[in-house]
C-alpha cells in the first residue's frame, strides 16, 4: 500500500508494539502528529522535552519494552539530549524521534535547524537521519532492534519534514539485516569453566551484581548461584534487587555510599565475580586500590566494558542469564562459614553506627524512607532523583521486588524522578509508584505535575526538603570548610504548588507525623505530594572521599565507638 512518511512511521510503531509515546509537538513534526489520531497509540503530552525522554526511559525500565519519545527540530531536539544521555548511560532502551527541517534547508542554519544526529552521536547507541521516505520503515525496524538487543541503549531517528510528507510503497521489513552488529549473548565455554574453577577454589568470594542482571531477568539464576556456593552478593546502585535485600547473603549496595561491611567484603575478598556491572568509579573509587587481594571474573554483554577500568583475570562476554545458567552446574556447593561469620561481625559493627537516626527526635530522612518501605511492604516501584535523596532511598528502602528501583545512575541527572515516574506509572498501572526527590531536583521538572493530573496517575511524591542542593552542601561541609557557595536553595510552598495543579499536598515538620502522612498518602486513590521538611544539615554516610580506597570511608557518627575483636582490619576506617 502507498503511504506517506508520517503514516509509515505510525504503522511501524504499532507493529513494534508501541502503545505509548511521550512528546511535545512542533512545526517540524506536524505531519507526524496530523496522522497520529488514526493509530492506536496513546500520546502523553509532556511539559518539556527533557521530561519526555525521562518518561520514555522510566517506561522502558518499568516494563522492559522500548520507550518512545518525540520532539520537533531545533530546541525540541536539543531539549531531549539530557534524557537521551541518561538512558544511554544506564542501558535503558529508548527510541527518540525528532523532526528536522526540509532537505532543501539542511545546512543553511534555517529556522529551528540543528545537527541533531551530530549532537547525539556520542550519546546514542546509533542514530539515523532520514532524507528519503523509502529508508524510513527499514530504519525504524532497525532502531528498535538495536535499542533492545545486546546492551540496551538509546537510538535516535531524525526525519526531515519533506520525508514525512512524501509517499512510497510501504512494506514492513520482517527481518533485520545488520551484518556488523552481532551481540554476543552466550559466554565462551572455556572461560566459563575457568570462572567456575576460580569460584570453587575461592575462600573469600564476593559477587558484584549490576543492572545487567535485571535487564537479563537473571535474578533466579543469581540467587541459585549465591545459595549453592554461599557467596555474599554486593550490588551496584542500579543492581539493587538483583538479590532480595532481605536475603541473608545480600550485602546491599557497595561503593562511595555503600555500607562498611559491603566495602570491606570487596576489599578483603580473594575473588570478585562481577556480573552485569561496569565496575564504574562510584563502586570502585580508584581502580588501583580496588579489591587488591582478589582475582577478578567479569561477565558482561558489552565487550568494551571488560577490563575497561579493572584488570580482569577471566573475561566472559555474554548475557547475564546465559552465563549464570552455564556456570551453575560447574560450581560446587560450599559453606564459606568463616568468611560469612567475618562479614556478619562487620555488619554488626555497621548496625552499631546506624542507630542515631532512630533515637533522634529530629525529622531525619532515614526515618522517612524506612516509613515508606514499611507502608509499601517493600513492593513499590521507587523512582528516586539524584543527590542525597537518592542515597538515602538506596540505603533505607530494602528492595525485594526485581526492578523496584528506577534512578539515574551513570549520568546522575537531577530532575529525573518525576517524569521517569510518569513513564513507569503509564507502563505499570498495576503497581504503586513512589517518587523520592530533593527540593533541588524536584524544581527542575516540577511542571510535570500537570502531566500527572492530565493522565490521572496516582503517584505518591515525597520531597526531602532541606533548603539546599544537599549533596553539594555536604561536600562543601566535609571538604571545602563549610563554604556553602551556591548550594542554599529557595523553594516554593510545595503544598500550595501541588494544590495549584489539583493535587493534595501534605506538609510534615515533625518526626511523629511521618508515619501518618505516609499512610494517608497510601490510602488516597489519586496523586499526593508530601513536603518533608527534614533537618537541613543532615549528611549521607558512609562516604568515600575522592581518590581514597573504598574501605577508607567516613562513617556515621556514633556515641560510643563499637569495637569488633573478630576480623580486625588494617586501616579499615577513616
Amino acid at each position: 500500500m502507498r503511504l506517506n512518511g508520517a503514516q509509515i512511521l505510525w504503522e511501524c510503531l504499532v507493529r513494534e508494539g508501541v502503545e505509548v509515546v511521550f512528546g511535545i509537538t512542533g512545526g517540524a513534526v506536524l505531519p507526524i502528529y496530523d496522522e497520529m489520531p488514526k493509530y492506536p497509540v496513546h500520546h502523553v503530552t509532556m511539559r518539556h522535552e527533557q521530561a519526555a525522554a525521562h518518561a520514555a526511559d522510566g517506561y522502558a525500565r518499568a516494563t522492559g519494552k522500548v520507550g518512545v519519545c518525540m520532539a520537533t527540530s531545533g530546541p525540541g531536539a536539543t531539549n531531549l539530549v539530557t534524557g537521551i544521555a541518561t538512558a544511554q548511560m544506564d542501558s535503558s532502551p529508548i527510541v527518540a524521534i525528532t523532526g528536522q527541517v526540509a532537505t532543501s534547508a539542511l545546512g543553511t542554519d534555517g529556522f529551528q535547524e540543528v545537527d541533531t544526529t551530530g549532537i547525539t552521536l556520542p550519546i546514542t547507541k546509533h542514530n539515523y537521519l532520514i532524507t528519503n521516505v523509502k529508508d524510513l520503515a527499514r530504519s525504524v525496524r532497525e532502531a528498535f532492534y538495536i535499542a533492545r538487543t545486546g546492551k540496551p541503549g538509546a537510538v535516535l531517528i531524525d526525519i526531515v519534514k519533506d520525508a514525512q510528507q512524501a509517499e512510497c510503497e510501504f512494506e514492513y521489513p520482517e527481518q533485520v539485516y545488520l551484518p556488523g552488529y552481532r551481540p554476543h549473548v552466550r559466554g565462551n565455554p572455556r572461560q566459563i569453566k575457568q570462572a567456575a574453577e576460580l569460584i570453587n577454589a575461592a575462600q573469600r568470594p564476593v559477587i558484584i551484581a549490576g543492572r545487567g542482571v535485571l535487564i537479563a531477568h537473571a535474578e533466579a539464576e543469581l540467587r541459585a548461584l549465591a545459595e549453592k556456593a554461599n557467596i555474599p552478593v554486593v550490588t551496584t546502585l542500579l543492581g539493587k534487587s538483583a538479590l532480595p535485600e532481605t536475603h541473608p547473603l545480600c550485602l546491599g549496595m557497595g561503593g562511595m555510599h555503600g555500607e562498611a561491611y559491603a566495602n570491606w567484603a570487596m576489599q578483603e575478598a580473594d575473588l570478585i565475580f562481577g556480573i552485569g556491572t561496569r565496575f564504574d568509579d562510584r563502586l570502585t573509587s580508584t581502580a588501583s586500590t580496588f579489591a587488591p587481594k582478589a582475582k577478578v571474573i567479569h561477565a558482561d554483554i558489552e565487550p568494551a566494558e571488560i577490563s575497561k577500568r579493572i584488570r580482569v583475570d577471566v573475561p566472559i562476554v555474554g548475557d547475564a542469564r546465559n552465563v549464570l545458567q552455564a556456570l551453575l552446574p560447574l560450581v560446587r556447593e560450599a559453606e564459606h562459614t568463616e568468611w560469612l561469620e567475618c562479614i556478619a561481625k562487620w555488619r554488626e559493627d555497621t548496625l552499631a553506627h546506624d542507630i542515631l537516626w532512630q533515637e533522634t527526635d529530629e525529622l531525619v530522612p532515614q526515618y522517612v524512607i524506612r516509613s515508606i518501605w514499611e507502608a509499601t511492604c517493600g513492593e513499590a516501584i521507587m523512582v528516586s532523583d539524584v543527590g542525597q535523596n537518592q542515597m538515602w532511598e538506596a540505603q533505607y528502602y530494602l528492595h525485594n521486588r526485581p526492578g523496584g528501583l528506577i534512578s539515574s545512575g551513570g549520568l546522575g541527572t537531577m530532575g529525573f524522578a518525576l517524569p521517569a515516574a510518569i513513564g513507569a506509572a503509564m507502563g505499570r498501572p498495576d503497581c504503586r509508584v513512589w517518587v523520592v526527590a530533593g527540593d533541588g531536583g524536584f524544581q527542575m521538572t516540577l511542571q510535570e505535575l500537570a502531566t500527572v493530573v492530565q493522565e490521572k496517575l496516582p503517584l505518591k511524591i515525597a520531597i526531602l526538603n532541606n533548603g539546599f542542593l544537599g549533596m553539594v552542601r555536604q561536600w562543601q561541609e566535609l571538604f571545602y570548610n563549610k563554604n556553602y557557595s551556591g548550594s542554599p536553595l529557595l523553594g516554593p510552598d510545595f503544598v500550595k504548588l501541588a494544590e495549584a495543579y489539583g493535587i493534595p499536598g501534605l506538609r510534615v515538620t515533625r518526626k511523629e507525623d511521618v508515619v501518618g502522612a505516609v499512610q494517608q498518602a497510601e490510602a488516597m486513590e489519586g496523586p499526593v505530594l508530601i513536603d518533608f521538611q527534614i533537618e537541613q544539615e543532615h549528611n549521607v554516610y558512609p562516604i568515600v572521599p575522592v581518590g581514597q580506597p573504598i574501605h577508607q570511608m567516613l562513617r556515621r557518627p556514633i556515641k560510643v565507638r563499637a569495637q569488633s575483636a573478630a576480623c580486625e582490619r588494617q586501616g579499615g576506617e577513616a
